[in-house]
C-alpha cells in the first residue's frame, strides 16, 4: 500500500475541507429539476399528502408521506447540495419558494386520493413555475384543464 499526503490526496480526489460544495439554483431552476425528475418516470405512483389545507404550523410544516413528490426530490443528490435538507412539507414550501396552495395543488390528497402519478406532479410543479414567471393566472387554469 502506498503512503499519499494529505495534500496529494486533495489534488487528486477532490477532498473539501467544508464538506460537500454547495450548489447555487434558482427558483425556476430548481422547480425545472424538480419536474424533470418526476418526468423521468411519468406512471410512478406516488402518495399524497393527507389534507394539507386543514393542517396548522408545525403540523402541516412536518407533514411526509415515503415515497410522494417531495421524496423524488430529496433524493437527487443536486437538490440537496442546493440545500434540500429534507422530504417534509414546510421544508418544499421554503426551498422551491411555493405557496401553501401551490404546494397543495401539487401533493394533496383532495385532488388525487392516496396516490397521484409522478406525471401528474410534474405537471403541478411546471405550472408553479409558470406561476413565479408573472403566468399565474394562465399557469393555474392549464393546470386545472390537463389534470
Amino acid at each position: 500500500m502506498k503512503h499519499t499526503s494529505t495534500e496529494e490526496l486533495k489534488k487528486v480526489a477532490g477532498v473539501y475541507a467544508e464538506g460537500p460544495r454547495r450548489i447555487v439554483m434558482s427558483r425556476a431552476e430548481r422547480l425545472a429539476r424538480w419536474a424533470e425528475l418526476l418526468e423521468a418516470d411519468p406512471a410512478r405512483r406516488l402518495a399524497t399528502l393527507h389534507e394539507t389545507e386543514f393542517q396548522l404550523g408545525a403540523a402541516q410544516a412536518e407533514m411526509r408521506a415515503d415515497d410522494s413528490p417531495i421524496s423524488v426530490a430529496f433524493a437527487d443528490p443536486a437538490l440537496r447540495a442546493a440545500g434540500l435538507k429534507n422530504d417534509t412539507y414546510g421544508e418544499a414550501k421554503r426551498f422551491f419558494d411555493v405557496s401553501d396552495w401551490q404546494l397543495h395543488d401539487i401533493l394533496c390528497y383532495c385532488h388525487f386520493g392516496v396516490s397521484m402519478t409522478a406525471g401528474t406532479a410534474a405537471r403541478g410543479v411546471r405550472a408553479a413555475t409558470e406561476a413565479g414567471s408573472g403566468q399565474g393566472v394562465l399557469a393555474r387554469m392549464r393546470w386545472m384543464v390537463a389534470r
